[in-house]
């Protein structure tokens, strides 16, 4: 098993800027994501996460900026991408599973073609994950037989089957009905206590106050203010933060 530094940043982000045309989506943003974390990006529809968060599986190509995962500057040019995102998964609110693949496949693709695992110890890996989520009886099912909860933990599950360095969740949650919200969460929950590295951009404050270590609030493409997360919600500092939450909170 591979030593980890704990003390050392498995992500570090400076000064990311990002414009499309004329607007400015990111106006300078700077993070450091540690080994076993999971960071909380919240924020209005518009304030810049889910671009934050392609940036840094470089979806998106920064204006200006570098990214670093580990001792590699990811954002430099010359960088293989592809490769770059293999160590990073990225999973959206839409689910993004193959529908004509079954449960079984949609995981295994990756782990065959792209890690070059047999087709045995792909489906091996597959049907271990499956079965911690309590879906190794769907396996050989196909999306669309599955409810909205099922396909985001399947979608969640092909990503962390790579085992990446950092998973980048994507308002993972916000197309799912109420009812199925608590499943994801719960497999996110499990996925802190077995030391996966989280940033995860979410409207769900409560379980970001109860999981996160550390909650950034993005505002109009800035960091408005953050910290961690147990004393980020019980006392923020800043009032553009205030207001956010007791509008979200309902107060």
């Amino acid at each position: 098993m591979t030593d980890i530094d704990w003390s050392k940043p498995r992500l570090r982000a400076n000064g990311i800027r990002k414009n499309y045309d004329e607007r400015v989506v990111l106006g300078g943003v700077d993070l450091e994501v540690y080994p076993g974390q999971i960071v909380a990006l919240i924020g209005s529809s518009g304030s810049g996460k889910s671009t934050l968060l392609r940036c840094l599986n470089l979806i998106e190509q920064i204006d200006d900026g570098q990214i670093w995962l580990e001792d590699q500057d990811i954002s430099a040019p010359e960088v293989d991408q592809d490769l770059v995102r293999q160590e990073i998964g990225l999973v959206f609110q839409s689910f993004n599973l193959f529908a004509h693949l079954s449960i079984l496949d949609n995981i295994t693709l990756a782990l065959r073609h792209v890690q070059g695992k047999s087709k045995e110890e792909a489906e091996s890996i597959a049907l271990r994950w499956l079965d911690r989520i309590g879906l190794a009886d769907k396996s050989h099912s196909y999306p669309d037989k599955l409810s909205g909860g099922q396909q985001q933990r399947t979608a969640i599950v092909r990503a962390v089957a790579l085992n990446p360095k950092l998973l980048l969740l994507d308002e993972v949650t916000s197309a799912l009905d109420p009812e199925l919200v608590g499943e994801v969460l719960e497999l996110i929950r499990d996925l802190k206590q077995s030391g996966t590295t989280i940033v995860m951009a979410t409207h769900e404050l409560s379980f970001a106050r109860d999981v996160a270590d550390w909650v950034i609030f993005l505002d109009k493409g800035v960091i408005a203010e953050e910290g961690e997360a147990v004393e980020f919600f019980r006392n923020p500092r800043e009032a553009r933060t205030k207001e956010f939450l007791a509008r979200l909170s309902g107060r």
